[in-house]
Parts: structure tokens; sequence; C-alpha cells
């Protein structure tokens, strides 16, 4: 059997190793991995594949920092090209980005199997390009691999079960990564206060309108001066929205590092005090670290988090940030509660595609 695996985000790095590992351990699959490219900075991309032991690419297509439509069409173009020459019985696509769209369309359009990995997951903000990728993803996947039962609530909602989409729970790939990588952190090149608040910052719907990552720093350099320092590893894309607002980080304080790898990030998590981010994946990951997180958006996809205490949403008004940090460096959540599977998801996967 040959599955086609088709990543180009951070985040995807670290889900695909997971499959790829279980993939691996059959002896009797062959993965090709297209990565588009959508992440190009070494720190972003090319350092996950040496950390983290990933099968290197066969296929790097290069295609970044460009709208939405012309990545994504630039993408399809070059995958149904791969795809024509490879034929594989399966292609596997992960999360919502514009790579996993650009994936599911060639795929259906040629009648190559598809499966999605983190099916399911629903912000219900129409806004968000995720949100977009991850319903159209959805709707021509062949089989929806979930991680939790929300997830599958909603596809049910949406009436999938009548469409001879399959839907299987799985639990969450991120959580076998949590648990096979935990061993290796490392900290980071740059020293850290002993206790900090970890933040991650980078979606468009943050970034892109200056008064809104405005109003984001504002309430960082609160929680900073108030609180907890922040430790904040700069996005190359928030990096560049904060030079031509003519923002002065050496003078923040707010504590700006360079990009980190896996296992630096793994490490900050095991460390700080608090997460505060805009990304899914880190708030899924403050959970499985058991750290209590607070989220820089007006809606999450991981409703289970907020229900269960783990997680507090903030938007972006800074004396809500405030308050969120507060509330949430007091609080003291079950973490024992099995959210996320049991830490198999990738063989899981795997066994599902070998039927």
């Amino acid at each position: 059997m040959k599955c086609l695996t088709i990543i180009g985000a951070r985040p995807q790095f670290v889900k695909a190793a997971v499959v790829s590992r279980a993939f691996a351990k059959t002896g009797n699959i062959e993965e090709v991995i297209v990565h588009t490219g959508q992440h190009f900075d070494d720190n972003m991309s090319e350092v996950f594949f040496q950390e983290m032991c990933i099968p290197k690419p066969k296929y790097n297509l290069g295609i970044s920092g460009l709208m939405h439509g012309a990545m994504t069409g630039r993408m399809m173009e070059q995958i149904e090209a791969v795809m024509l020459t490879e034929r594989p019985d399966w292609v596997l696509v992960y999360g919502d980005t514009d790579s996993t769209l650009a994936g599911a369309l060639a795929a259906s359009k040629l009648h190559i199997r598809l499966a999605h990995v983190e099916a399911g997951l629903r912000s219900f903000n129409m806004q968000m390009p995720e949100e977009i990728n991850r319903i159209l993803t959805d709707r021509v996947s062949d089989l929806l691999f979930c991680p939790t039962q929300t997830a599958i609530d909603n596809l049910r909602r949406e009436g999938y079960d009548h469409i001879g989409t399959e839907i299987v729970r799985t639990g969450d790939v991120m959580y076998d990564a949590a648990l096979f990588y935990s061993q290796s952190a490392r900290p980071p090149q740059t020293e850290v206060p002993e206790r900090f608040v970890l933040c991650t910052l980078h979606r468009a719907e943050n970034t892109d309108t200056p008064e809104i990552l405005t109003a984001l720093i504002q309430g960082l350099e609160a929680v900073s001066e108030k609180q907890l320092p922040v430790v904040l590893p700069l996005h190359p894309r928030t990096r560049a929205k904060l030079d031509a607002m003519g923002y002065d980080r050496a003078a923040s304080p707010i504590r700006f590092i360079e990009p980190v790898g896996y296992f630096e990030m793994v490490w900050l998590l095991q460390h700080c005090s608090l997460v505060m981010t805009d990304s899914g994946g880190v708030q899924k990951e403050a959970f499985f670290f058991r750290r209590p997180c607070v989220t820089l958006r007006n809606e999450t996809e991981w409703v289970e988090l907020v229900a269960g205490g783990y997680n507090r949403l903030a938007g972006s008004r800074p004396d809500e940030i405030t308050a969120a940090a507060e509330a949430m460096l007091a609080a003291r959540p079950d973490y024992s509660v099995p959210l996320y599977g049991d830490g198999k998801s990738g063989e899981a996967i795997v066994k599902k595609l070998m039927e």
C-alpha cells in the first residue's frame, strides 16, 4: 500500500511524525511525504524533520508567502502532478491549513481515497480561513479521523452519517507526540526566567489588523509587568507586522525570542506557569503538559478545554487578557480526565487505513 502524506505547516510535522512511525512499524506501507513549503523558515520547518526523525519529504514544493487563493491554487496544481506520478492508494491530510485543502481537493478530483486527520473540528467562525479549510476537507474525505467525541457530534449534526463518509474516533495524534517526545525536551538557547508565561501569537486575524495586534500586545505587556514575565517565540508573520508598526521589541517588557524547535517548545511548556496562545495545537499541548491556558481568540475549536476549566477565552481586549491570566494562574483543574485518547492514535489511524 502507498500513502501520500501532505504537510506544510509546523503543527502538521508533529502530527505526521506520529503516523509516520506507525507506518514504519508495519513494514509493508510505502509513505511518500509532500512538503508544500507553507512554512519555509528553517526554525519553522527544517528543524522539525531533523529533530523528530520524520522521513525527509520526497517532494518539497516551496510554495509560501502568497494570498490564500494563489497559494492554494499553486499547491493544487503541483500536488496533482505528484499524485499522477505516484498513484497512491490513500492521500492523508492533517488539520486545517491551505496545504490541507489543496491536497484534499486534488485527491477528490482525481478520485483517490482521502483521509483527514483531526476531522470534525469547528470554531463556528466562518471569518477564519482555517474553518473554511476544515469544513471543505471533511466534505470531500472518505475517512474522517476524529480526535474527540465533540468532533464526531459536529459531523453528525451536519449530516455526515448519511453521505457515505466513514467517521472514526482515534484520539489525538498530538497527545501521542507529547508522550513520545517529552523525554527529549531541552531548554532554548536563550535563557528564560525561572517563572514565566509562555505565549504564541501568529493567526492572521490577530496580526493583520494593527488595532487588534496593538491591543493584544498591550495586554501581554500588562501581564508581563504585573503578573509574570511573558516569553514569546516570535513567529515570522508576527515579527513582520510588529516591525511594520514600528514596535520597539528591545524596550518591551515582553521577552521576545527566536522561533524554537519542537523539543524546545516542549521544554517551555513543561516549565511555564501559564500558556497564552492563539494556536489551536498549543491549547491542547498546554493540557497535555498540565498547564492552564488563556486563548487569545473569541472562540476555539477545542471547546472541551473551556468547558472543563483548562482554558479561558480572552479575545483581544487588554483588560480581558489580564483578567483571564490572573484567573487561570489561580486555577487548579483536574488534568487526569482522558479528553484526547490513550496515546495510541497513530496506530489506530494506520490500522484503519490498512483495512
